[in-house]
Order: structure tokens, then C-alpha cells, then sequence
């Protein structure tokens, strides 16, 4: 699964890496939780991508009180396009989810030990990446609005399986564009992208027990305790 990622990269470095029209200047952000506002990147029907804020955990537009709903963080991949809540979104409101890293954790109950996941140094590539998510408008019946997301989750890869068994879905830059085109209206096309992230891609690295309360949300939260290749 994924419940807490991390985004610091320069606004204008990820404006640069995922090509998207707005000018937009936004902090760095190291804790990041779900119901908190989150940078996504989507495509309008002309095909130009566009940055927007939107609340981490969807809520499907059929629902009826937003209050009285269990918003959906993750979105199992493998049963997307038949889950009554996601199919929908999968079908025609794909996007992208800008971070730089994302974490786990192992361990009891009261004594969890986080870990930062991140692309490692050594690869192919470092920085930046794409998690792949839906996300959702819903509109009341008084007028409001709240548009909210979900991140897509796969099997995990064979350096991230001894934290979890569930991982984000993360895209190469390569399939931005097949993902977010949803003018189809189908997700056929785009379920060969649903897979665990190559074997080489991450490294894990251990961090601050000050990560685990989601308030925490300074560059500490990261400092490295022990860092794992495999």
C-alpha cells in the first residue's frame, strides 16, 4: 500500500519532469498524509497537462455524504476496473502523482519503524517519479464541490517485499501519456502498466521515528538510520 509519500523536489523541477502548463510554487513537503491536499497532474480532452490540488482519498461522485464515507487511499490495481468505487475513474480520470519518495514500515504495533523508499542512487534513475492514480469529482446537492484522489497499489518488487507485500504503481515517463489519455473511455490499453517497479529501480532506507506522526512535516523526518540495497 502506500499511506505517506514525500515531495520535495523545486516546483519548477517538477514542472519541468512532468510537463504541465501551470506556473505554480509550492513548498516542500516531507510528511505527507492522507486527507491532505495533494498535487496531481492531469490531461484535458486537447490533450495538455495541467497541475491540480486535489484531497488524498477518493470519494466516488454516486456518494451521497462525503461525511459518512471511508475515503479510499488506495486503490488495488489488479481489481480496479470492477470495484463499483474506482471503475468509473479508471475509465476516464487517470492521473499522475508527482513524488520523490514514499515510505513503509515494519515492526509492532507502538514500536513501527519507518522507511523511506526512493528511487536509488545508483540506477537508472533518481529523483522525481510518477505514482499512478484515479481521482474523483464529486458535486452535492448544495452546491459543494471536492475533487480527491487515490493511488493505484501493485505487488511489491523484490527490494521493497521484505517491508510490505503492496507498493504504488510508478510509471516511467515513457507511458505518461497512455496513461492520463482516458478519451478511450476504456482502461484496456493501459492495464499492461500495472505492475511492480523493476528490480534495480529503489532503494530502502530507514528514518526518523519522527516520520510516524503525520504533524511532522520537516526535512528530520528524513534522516537516514541504515540504508538497504537488494
Amino acid at each position: 500500500m502506500c499511506s505517506r509519500y514525500s515531495l520535495t523536489t523545486p516546483s519548477e523541477a517538477v514542472r519541468s519532469y512532468f510537463g504541465y502548463d501551470e506556473e505554480a510554487d509550492f513548498p516542500p513537503r516531507y510528511n505527507i498524509a492522507p486527507t491532505q491536499p495533494v498535487a496531481v497532474v492531469r490531461q484535458d480532452h486537447k490533450g495538455r497537462r495541467h497541475l491540480a490540488l486535489v484531497r488524498w482519498g477518493l470519494i466516488p461522485a454516486w456518494v451521497k455524504d462525503p461525511r459518512e464515507f471511508t475515503t479510499l487511499i488506495n486503490a488495488r490495481s489488479e481489481t480496479a476496473t470492477q470495484k463499483p468505487s474506482f471503475r468509473g475513474a479508471m475509465r476516464h480520470h487517470r492521473c499522475l502523482v508527482p513524488a520523490d519518495a514514499y515510505y513503509e514500515w515494519t515492526g509492532a504495533a507502538g514500536a513501527k519503524v519507518p522507511h523511506l523508499i526512493r528511487p536509488r542512487a545508483d540506477g537508472p534513475r533518481r529523483g522525481l517519479f510518477a505514482m499512478a492514480g484515479i481521482f474523483e469529482h464529486w458535486l452535492g446537492a448544495d452546491g459543494s464541490e471536492l475533487d480527491t484522489m487515490a493511488i493505484l497499489t501493485t505487488g511489491a518488487n523484490r527490494a521493497t517485499a521484505w517491508i510490505h507485500d503492496r507498493a504504488p504503481v510508478i510509471l516511467a515517463r515513457e507511458h505518461f501519456d497512455r496513461w492520463l489519455d482516458c478519451r478511450p473511455g476504456t482502461a484496456e490499453h493501459v492495464l499492461d502498466l500495472l505492475r511492480p517497479a523493476p528490480d534495480d529501480l529503489l532503494e530502502t532506507v530507514e528514518v526518523s521515528r519522527a516520520l510516524n506522526n503525520p504533524r511532522n512535516d520537516f526535512p528530520d523526518v528524513q534522516a537516514p538510520v541504515r540504508t538497504t540495497l537488494l
